[in-house]
């Protein structure tokens, strides 16, 4: 959503302020702001085959959700924007780590996302939530297991990448 279809770019080369949120309900927007994080903690979390992550890959996982900063989508800055203009630096989910809950979690975004948002925004959105999970698992020297990939697999399907 980079400016109104049939009209020009601003002359400036700024961007208008996006609309982004407005498009979503409370209930949609969380759904969308907390996926990042749930990603970077469920991929980070150690589990069968996966043995103990370190500080480097939640650093990797950051890093990750900072980059959206850069991305060419008004989504997903506008979520980075929010994830940063929260003042706990929590998700409000419990069930963080839990991965049927992340697997429907993502497949309701992807929902969202079909209803409400430019295609182009939903391909960036969906792609950078994968590349966190992508930057966690591939930190370090640590070579994925198959158990990573796995997740990863089943992370890119719920999100229709795959």
């Amino acid at each position: 959503m980079s400016h109104p279809a049939g009209e020009p770019p601003p002359a400036t080369g700024r961007r208008p302020a996006p609309l982004t949120t407005a498009a979503y309900s409370a209930a949609e927007w969380d759904l969308l702001t907390d996926l990042p994080g749930r990603v970077l903690v469920a991929a980070a979390a150690p589990g069968p085959g996966r043995g103990p992550r370190g500080v480097a890959a939640g650093l990797a996982g950051l890093d990750a959700v900072a980059a959206g900063r850069g991305f060419d989508s008004d989504l997903v800055r506008a979520v980075v924007s929010a994830i940063y203009a929260r003042h706990d630096g929590t998700t409000r989910d419990e069930r963080l780590t839990d991965l049927v809950d992340l697997l429907a979690a993502a497949r309701a975004a992807v929902r969202v996302l079909r209803r409400r948002a430019d295609p182009a925004d939903s391909a960036a959105y969906r792609q950078w939530v994968e590349s966190v999970a992508v930057r966690v698992c591939r930190s370090g020297d640590v070579e994925p297991t198959p158990a990573d990939r796995r997740f990863l697999d089943r992370l890119g399907g719920a999100l229709e990448l795959r």
